[in-house]
């Protein structure tokens, strides 16, 4: 699997405030699953894969995400942080809706873990070599 990070943004503008989702995964396996609506995820209606100042998705660039919405496992609950902000899952999210459940399975941090890199720019920091690895969430 590509290497992936969850961004937010950091104090300082123009950074950004990263999590490795291996790890997040990680610290979310003992929390109980629960069952949360589709439409309660907000991030539905946001620019999601692209980061404020990024050019719009290409043709292409929604085809790649098109490929992971297809061939995401979702058996495997989404990470919601404390706030029910998405922190790993989009694609299993988006198949959801794709095929009109209304649910989708998930766990929440009730402690929000502390970010693996602060105040970063996307582009610098470590990924695998896959060519899907702009530095997009």
């Amino acid at each position: 699997m590509r290497k992936q990070y969850h961004f937010w943004p950091a104090e300082q503008g123009g950074a950004w405030d990263a999590w490795d989702v291996d790890r997040l995964i990680r610290l979310a396996r003992e929390l109980p699953v629960v069952d949360v609506p589709v439409d309660s995820i907000g991030e539905l209606d946001t620019p999601y894969w692209t980061l404020p100042g990024d050019p719009p998705p290409t043709v292409r660039d929604v085809v790649t995400h098109m490929r992971l919405v297809r061939d995401v496992d979702p058996s495997h609950p989404v990470v919601l942080g404390v706030d029910g902000r998405v922190m790993d899952g989009m694609h299993r999210i988006a198949r959801a809706a794709l095929e009109g459940r209304t649910t989708v399975r998930a766990v929440r941090f009730a402690v929000h873990p502390e970010p693996d890199h602060r105040g970063v720019r996307p582009e610098h920091l470590p990924y695998d070599d896959s060519p899907d690895r702009p530095g997009h969430p």
